[in-house]
């Protein structure tokens, strides 16, 4: 596979700078509008925007359970960035691919539209095996007991509303990164494969 290159850091400020104009206006819309999902979206990519900032070491990430507030990314200023080394941008790549992973897996599973790989007889196995996984490689926090911890809680006990906000920001911080890293052609056409 080729290697992919890297968003340049004057790519990135772009980036934000679009975002930020996006969540702004969608935050200014939210009050009136607050049931169209069009401007839910689009406040929801503050997620991206708070993630680009962590790349430009603007902003603290916070745990996969705790999103940006998007007021305070938007108010962020860009004076000062500086890319993140490339390690450390892989690695919450992946974390964030596997926090992905594990909110697509409770949906499909409660669709009953995901057959399991040979080696597992049940999810709890694959999770179990992926957490542990994910822990040993430096990539996600310790198991609680054979899952991934959210909400101060096993992943697989979140209610509806707590998987639908961690699946948000996964799949937003899975978004914005795989753009850093050079997945896909455009910002539009990042691939979001778990």
């Amino acid at each position: 596979m080729p290697r992919r290159r890297l968003r340049t850091q004057g790519e990135i400020v772009e980036r934000c700078r679009a975002l930020a104009d996006d969540v702004r206006a969608a935050l200014l819309r939210l009050p009136s509008e607050g049931s169209n999902p069009g401007v839910v979206d689009a406040v929801w990519r503050g997620e991206s925007l708070g993630t680009l900032l962590w790349v430009l070491q603007l902003a603290e990430l916070p745990p996969y359970d705790r999103p940006f507030d998007p007021n305070e990314v938007v108010a962020t200023s860009l004076e000062g960035a500086s890319l993140r080394d490339p390690p450390a941008l892989e690695l919450e790549r992946e974390s964030a691919r596997l926090w992905h992973w594990r909110a697509r897996t409770t949906e499909l599973q409660a669709s009953g539209n995901l057959e399991l790989p040979g080696r597992y007889a049940t999810f709890d196995q694959l999770i179990a095996a992926t957490a542990m996984r994910g822990h040993d490689q430096g990539v996600l926090p310790p198991p609680l007991r054979g899952d991934f911890r959210a909400y101060g809680k096993i992943y697989r006990h979140l209610s509806p509303d707590q998987h639908a906000e961690a699946h948000s920001i996964a799949a937003e911080r899975h978004h914005a990164l795989n753009w850093v890293c050079g997945y896909g052609d455009s910002w539009d056409t990042v691939p979001l494969d778990t």
